[in-house]
């Protein structure tokens, strides 16, 4: 795919005023125009102080200019930067300098996407510097920092060869069909599709983390009422920001907060609580609450430590169905003389806490971040997108419909599915791209990134 010859220049620095303010250009006229605005080419990746002025001679400010000579810099061509006082109409002036010295204004994305074109950046690392400027959370900005160095597309490229050793082996046995035997499902190809499958499995189970840290957790919190919901949502967020009353019913809306976890978004959705009621009002509240509980990423069930052995309510056994992680949280401990604790499970796991005296709160809290599968360590996640965790499941349904062609020994058709899992893998990292894609995607950067 060809990259524009254009020159272009954007505002890399936030709008607003600040101390220091950037201007970048990129492209085959960079070097022309820091002649025509500082007077010279600078020294390459020396930063050089000068007074800059437009092409009419008119004094636009003095500042420092950086040159990047291709390839060695962020898009892979000609880079110029200009860093002067922040101020928006100094910034403006100087870009409108640029601009009438051969460069044209930048549209959102194009410094990165012709840094992918110019092969600086894989689709993956390009789609996480954006990440990365909007991360909302310390955990978040790790991930997608990770992203940005390759984990992602490292690991993607580890199952790609996985992908192709078994599809020259299997595709040889068509196309060298009279010098090699029948074919038969060996256990040696057996054992590289089950290595593949659980490869990509855990590909994917990081992938669904990095999704959730770069959205934010989504929490709903549920139970029966009266059992303290509203007053745990109030206990994590520091604050009293839902009502608490000992009258049932008393929360008849959403009430969504967000909470930062240890560097983790964390958005807490307060529920009305689950029963029947005639209550119009409150029927409608319940409703919502069912609602919020089929597009949580964790559901948090509060019970009454009194009531802690009663049945799941319908609307937690089919969340677990739904392969929902569901937390327990056991509240009001103190009155059986409970103590804090937590028990981890492979659904989510129980905390036992008393969210009016604030026992156990702690707890709670790495029982959440636990439970939504962003605990940082040195198996982190990397940021990911809806997309990329589309293409990763298309990859496994195509995987897994091979390897029950492989053992009904349909070859031809295990090999067409092992090539559209190849090309869905290669789409993710823009190996195999549209242009309408690459539009999609870089539309949503900011302009001057």
């Amino acid at each position: 795919m060809a990259v524009e010859s254009q020159t272009i220049a954007a505002i890399s620095t936030a709008p607003g005023r600040g101390a220091v303010g950037i201007v970048r250009v990129s492209g085959t006229g960079a070097g022309q125009i820091a002649t025509c605005l500082a007077g010279l080419v600078p020294s390459p990746r020396v930063a050089t102080l000068r007074t800059l002025r437009s092409a009419a001679g008119a004094l636009i400010d003095q500042g420092l200019c950086l040159f990047f000579p291709a390839p060695a810099s962020y898009t892979g061509e000609d880079m110029l930067e200009l860093q002067v006082h922040g101020g928006p109409a100094v910034l403006r002036e100087l870009l409108n300098a640029c601009c009438a010295a051969g460069a044209r204004q930048a549209r959102p994305g194009e410094f990165t996407e012709r840094a992918f074109l110019n092969g600086k950046l894989d689709l993956l690392q390009a789609e996480a510097v954006a990440s990365l400027i909007e991360s909302s959370s310390a955990q978040a900005a790790r991930a997608a920092a990770r992203a940005c160095a390759g984990d992602f597309s490292l690991a993607v490229q580890g199952i790609t060869q996985q992908l192709i050793e078994l599809r020259v082996i299997l595709e040889a046995t068509i196309d060298f069909s009279d010098e090699i035997p029948a074919f038969s499902a060996d256990a040696h190809t057996a054992k590289a599709f089950d290595n593949l499958r659980q490869d990509l499995q855990r590909l994917l189970q990081k992938a669904y983390a990095g999704a959730r840290l770069a959205e934010g957790v989504e929490v709903a919190i549920l139970g029966l009422p009266n059992t303290g919901k509203s007053t745990l949502l109030n206990r994590l967020c520091g604050e009293d920001r839902a009502i608490v009353t000992p009258i049932a019913g008393t929360t008849r809306d959403v009430l969504s907060v967000d909470v930062d976890l240890d560097g983790v978004l964390f958005r807490l959705h307060d529920t009305a609580g689950l029963r029947d009621t005639a209550d119009p009002i409150e029927h409608e509240g319940v409703r919502r609450a069912r609602a919020r509980a089929l597009t949580a990423d964790l559901i948090v069930q509060v019970l009454s430590a009194e009531a802690a052995a009663l049945a799941d309510p319908p609307e937690i056994s089919a969340a677990l169905a739904r392969g929902q992680r569901v937390l327990r949280v056991i509240n009001k401990m103190d009155l059986v003389n409970g103590t804090a604790r937590f028990i981890p499970s492979v659904t989510g796991g129980e905390v036992w806490v008393s969210a009016l005296l604030g026992q156990g709160i702690e707890l709670l809290r790495a029982a959440l971040l636990e439970a939504a599968g962003v605990v940082d360590s040195a198996e982190a996640p990397f940021t990911a997108r809806a997309r990329h965790v589309r293409a990763l499941e298309k990859t496994a349904e195509a995987i897994a419909e091979a390897e029950i062609q492989f053992r009904d020994a349909a070859i031809e058709l295990v090999c067409e599915h092992l090539r559209l899992a190849h090309n869905t893998l290669e789409e993710l990292t823009g190996v195999y791209t549209t242009e309408d894609l690459l539009g999609a995607i870089f539309a949503t950067f900011c302009i001057g990134k």
